[in-house]
């Protein structure tokens, strides 16, 4: 049987990890006869339970009100999470592990998405005084290495194993553990019907095939390629990170050994052929964490849909209905997105659009209207200006149609064209119940718009067919427009009924749901954004806010 999980080409990135460090300054001296002996315990938010989380606790720091603690918190980073934290400070005053034994000095909340997306974020404790000091939040990607290696090898006189032919290799490649396990890294392709195979080109990090350590064991392995999965050994050899920076030569041409036929046929083997080292290049890579705390800043824009096919906005059948128990489909997914983007927005000031409705006073249809009224500053304070605007738009226009997309996506393409030097980057949101009309003219817009700081995301709401919102995604086949294929997949669709929770489920387990869904892709889309254009992070990170 064919081993489904050989996609030549590939690998797995390990999760991002943060460090969380903590100081605090002008702490509130609860002791009377020395100052504090302050402790912080950092919390996590548990979405799922609806409760705080313990991460940990710093040491103690004896008699000292401007703390800088040794002890960090690691976490797990995901940008399409709203991961909320909580900071207390206790003056310790025993042994005891119980918090209520100890002085409490103060508190904060905040996101992890705040915390990165500056240098360092100081924020003033509520504490049992109207000044009771401020706490200051750092966070650091944890990697053990930012390099990634291009290699490229060849194959010589490999052993057939084909009876009717030749052979169908390809190299397996393993990294060593301490143990002596190896662990798979990396397939090349399969070049068929060949002993003399040139392999592609491919990139890995540094961290995925030796942990960052030079000298590690990474093990080649050439196996003859069979339909059945039962890919025959042809042979193995051991190499270094180090061996293979001397470049192609002499001294990076390995031998490919079959220890069971060197046994069989003794000192007339030789080998099963050579493998030879055609390119390597050791260089820096990014992550989206480079870009986001080295000031690249992103924009958030809103496009609401505002036919008529999405039904009287006072009727309780409709999706724009505004149910006074539980949000609309249109609000929870503003709530849902800008909750997590306006923690990497220092403004937050967020331009808020609508499309296929008669505006007043003239009844004019418009597919691009600022929804505060204003078309030259459409910008609306926070998310809560947003919904604002979004609910007094619904009173004030005629939902009408078609369904166009193509005036929001260039609008914001505008923008993204005079920014493309990678300190900006711009994500449009788009809500629609409806089947797009304006098919050739939306596909164009993105094509055009894949060459820009820029990504796109589609909640569908309704049980309309969406078939042609799964075209735009191009998960599967490349999206074009008049011969002009799309240079990034830049388009992201969601369909809204696949989150709706029961009567039961917490809105806020929702909302996390929905943007976890929606937002996954930006951070690769950034970065594919990034590379294409040869962008590396600003020099300098921004100084922390407060």
């Amino acid at each position: 049987m064919a081993d489904s999980s050989f996609r030549p080409g590939t690998g797995i990135a390990p999760s991002t990890s943060v460090e969380i460090s903590v100081s605090c300054r002008n702490l509130v001296d609860s002791d009377v006869f020395s100052k504090s002996d302050p402790m912080v315990v950092a919390y996590i938010h548990d979405q799922a339970r609806r409760n705080w989380r313990e991460l940990g606790r710093t040491e103690v720091v004896w008699n000292n009100l401007n703390p800088d603690f040794v002890k960090k918190f690691t976490l797990q980073y995901f940008f399409e999470q709203s991961q909320k934290l909580k900071f207390e400070v206790y003056d310790v005053d025993s042994a005891s592990a119980d918090l209520t034994k100890h002085d409490f000095l103060g508190r904060v909340e905040c996101t992890l998405g705040e915390v990165v997306s500056v240098a360092k974020l100081s924020k003033l404790l509520d504490g049992p005084k109207k000044n009771s000091g401020l706490i200051i939040i750092g966070a650091e990607e944890l990697s053990s290495c930012k390099e990634q290696v291009t290699l490229q090898f060849c194959g010589q006189k490999l052993d057939k194993k084909d009876f009717f032919g030749k052979s169908d290799p390809f190299l397996s490649i393993s990294r060593a553990h301490e143990d002596g396990s190896f662990t798979l890294v990396h397939r090349t392709e399969v070049i068929k019907k060949t002993l003399n195979p040139t392999w592609k080109s491919f990139s890995i990090p540094v961290r995925d095939i030796c942990n960052g350590d030079y000298d590690r064991t990474i093990k080649f392995e050439c196996h003859d390629w069979d339909a059945d999965g039962g890919h025959d050994f042809i042979g193995s050899f051991t190499t270094t990170l180090r061996e293979l920076s001397k470049g192609p030569g002499d001294g990076t041409v390995f031998e490919c050994i079959n220890a069971k036929k060197k046994a069989k046929k003794g000192k007339s083997y030789r080998n099963s052929g050579l493998i030879k080292l055609l390119y390597f290049k050791i260089e820096q890579i990014h992550t989206f964490l480079d870009y986001i705390t080295r000031g690249t800043k992103i924009h958030c824009t809103f496009a609401v849909d505002f036919t008529a096919s999405n039904g009287d906005p006072k009727s309780p059948t409709s999706l724009h209905y505004m149910n006074p128990f539980r949000p609309n489909p249109y609000a929870t997914a503003i709530q849902a997105v800008g909750n997590i983007i306006q923690d990497y927005d220092s403004a937050k000031m967020f331009p808020a659009l609508g499309f296929g409705a008669r505006l007043p006073p003239d009844g004019i249809i418009s597919h691009e209207f600022a929804l505060n009224g204003n078309p030259q500053n459409p910008y609306c304070s926070g998310v809560t200006g947003v919904l604002e605007a979004y609910h007094r738009t619904l009173y004030s226009v005629q939902l009408y149609g078609p369904t166009n997309f193509a005036p929001c996506i260039n609008h914001v393409a505008r923008f993204a064209a005079g920014a493309r030097n990678g300190q900006d980057y711009f994500i449009l949101l788009i809500i629609t119940d409806g089947i797009i009309t304006d098919m050739p003219q939306t596909t164009e817009a993105i094509v055009n718009a894949s060459i820009l700081p820029m990504s796109i995301i589609i909640v569908g709401v309704g049980d309309a067919d969406f078939q042609a919102m799964e075209v735009l995604d191009g998960d599967d086949v490349r999206l074009s427009s008049r011969g002009k294929f799309a240079e990034r997949d830049i388009v992201q669709f969601v369909p809204f009924r696949d989150f709706m929770g029961s009567n039961g489920e917490d809105i806020a387990s929702v909302h996390a749901r929905l943007a976890k869904e929606v937002l996954e892709e930006i951070p690769e889309q950034l970065l594919s954004y990034m590379k294409r254009n040869n962008i590396k992070p600003q020099a300098q990170p921004q100084p922390g806010r407060t």
